[in-house]
């Protein structure tokens, strides 16, 4: 009865989740694919040990209540070898798979490893703000805050940064999330297998206007990618260095906002701003 219930229990919690809107559980790139399944490979093995521990414990319980005069009282007993061997060679097993799993998908999902793919990568530049994010497209030659673009089935490769408290990127259906620090570089590779619209958000809290500093990911056609850039391109508003100061004041709750970029170094100066300076030696 107690293991029926908790087979009920598991069914019913899985139809729940399999049609809540759980972004990391509808992947919509191969890189959220993997981590996908990878979640579910761990949670599925910790079960093994997890749901036979919880189904004794409501056993013993019932079993040996007080109440239970039927309940045989050996007080001499003290171990059995078959009962630890059995708890002991279990989760050995399961740390050993474990441990299988975790080294080949840390290199297999790290962050930095190129897609493979038969189109080019798309280079596109990520500075977290206080409170908005800013994305460059140094070969493109345009730029946005709080919105991002890029072909369907196409790798992009994100170098990300900071000019504001740390923070953190992420876009769930895509992929996991990576920090963004300010006078260091790193980078993200993401490409989305699907059309459509995706959430991204910050997932580090960094002051007032956090729970605002979210932006929208559109996977389109290559079609629909060119007629945006070239509606980008045209933009009266410019992004240069005067534009980029004034834009990097705090605000929050930001709107979408597109920019012709007018300085393709811009991303390398927000990096090395922060680096410490150089002074050389008196003779």
């Amino acid at each position: 009865m107690v293991g029926g219930i908790a087979l009920l229990a598991i069914i019913v919690a899985g139809i729940v989740l399999s049609r809540s809107n759980i972004p990391i559980l509808q992947p919509a790139g191969p890189v959220a694919q993997k981590e996908r399944n990878l979640m579910i490979t761990a949670f599925s093995l910790s079960m093994i040990v997890v749901i036979p521990v919880y189904l004794l414990l409501v056993w013993f319980s019932l079993k040996y209540r007080h109440t239970n005069k039927s309940a045989r009282y050996d007080p001499a007993f003290s171990h059995s070898r078959w009962l630890e061997g059995v708890w002991w060679a279990v989760p050995l097993a399961i740390i050993s798979v474990l441990a299988v799993i975790t080294w080949r998908s840390s290199h297999e999902l790290d962050p930095f490893k190129p897609l493979v793919s038969n189109q080019p990568p798309l280079n596109i530049q990520v500075v977290s703000m206080r409170w908005k994010w800013l994305f460059i497209y140094p070969t493109e030659n345009v730029a946005t805050i709080n919105y991002v673009n890029f072909p369907v089935n196409r790798p992009v490769n994100f170098e990300i940064t900071s000019d504001a408290p740390m923070n953190s990127f992420w876009i769930p259906q895509l992929g996991g999330q990576i920090y963004s620090m300010t006078g260091m570089s790193t980078n993200l590779n993401l490409m989305a297998s699907k059309l459509g619209t995706y959430r991204g958000l910050s997932a580090n809290i960094s002051g007032d206007g956090f729970a605002g500093m979210h932006f929208s990911v559109v996977a389109s056609t290559q079609q629909n990618y060119q007629k945006w850039l070239a509606y980008v391109r045209d933009s009266s508003n410019k992004l240069d260095k005067p534009a980029y100061d004034k834009l990097s004041r705090p605000s929050s709750n930001n709107p979408p906002a597109y920019y012709a970029l007018a300085d393709s170094g811009l991303y390398s100066e927000i990096v090395s701003k922060y680096a410490e300076p150089v002074f050389k030696a008196e003779n």
